[in-house]
């Protein structure tokens, strides 16, 4: 997210977005990153590098594919490399609803599609630092938002929004987000745990503009409990090229790329 004095009217709102308030709302600041286009489907692939707190590394190379049905947003992924978890998949469907993210993984060594349940989101993924609930989408009013400040980051200012979720047995007492104000990119993330302490931190290292849409393409998340972080890189990122509806089934997660 007439008469000529009325487009001119609008032309001015479009080049200063919210200027003409006061004071933007936490609530106006996380429904324009909800709302960030993203095209009709997206098709990527994904190197993610896991690291220790000795410094070993272990990576893996995903293949990944997105399409936007309307009222629901469609994500899988295969896992390519390394030889002991290729042809895992996994598959998550977000719906334009209240209705709660479908997730299902497939593990070759099982021959078998698993449903995620809402007591496994907790879980990490993969072995990476993320949760089955960080990979899905979280609604815009699963949360109670409050801008807190802003600041700048890299160059870029940034609002910082506090949200606390809704559900008093989320895995997350608070995160705290920072986001861009030029064009409403999330840049940072802190998470914190039910005891309040901050768990991990996500890190938007490189954002680009590919094909007219704003797409992360280099991000870390780290644990700073455990000192473990998972780098993320996309490359090879194709943006409208038609993916057909059928490649997001339980069918295809065991039938691979």
């Amino acid at each position: 997210m007439k008469t000529t004095t009325k487009l001119i009217a609008l032309a001015i709102i479009m080049v200063f977005g919210f200027s003409a308030k006061a004071q933007i709302t936490a609530n106006e600041i996380v429904e324009k990153v909800y709302n960030l286009p993203t095209g009709e489907d997206v098709t990527s692939t994904l190197n993610m590098t896991l690291t220790n707190k000795s410094g070993q590394t272990r990576v893996r190379k995903i293949q990944q594919y997105f399409k936007n049905f309307g009222d629901v947003e469609k994500s899988i992924m295969f896992f390519m490399t390394p030889a002991d978890i290729k042809n895992t998949s996994f598959m998550n469907w977000s719906y334009d609803s209240d209705k709660s993210d479908d997730q299902w993984i497939y593990l070759p060594a099982l021959k078998k599609v698993k449903r995620i349940s809402s007591d496994s989101k907790s879980d990490y993924f993969m072995g990476s630092d993320f949760t089955y609930d960080d990979l899905g989408d979280r609604k815009l009013d699963a949360d109670v938002h409050k801008l807190l400040r802003e600041e700048t980051i890299d160059g870029h200012a940034c609002y910082v929004v506090e949200s606390v979720s809704k559900d008093e047995d989320y895995m997350y007492s608070k995160t705290i987000t920072w986001i861009r104000k030029d064009i409403f990119v999330g840049m940072k993330k802190e998470f914190y745990d039910e005891d309040s302490e901050l768990l991990k931190v996500l890190t938007i290292k490189k954002v680009e503009k590919i094909e007219g849409f704003w797409v992360i393409t280099h991000s870390e998340m780290k644990n700073v409990q455990k000192n473990h972080k998972t780098t993320i890189k996309l490359s090879n990122i194709k943006i409208n090229t038609g993916v057909s509806a059928s490649k997001f089934s339980e069918r295809m997660m065991t039938r691979g790329i």
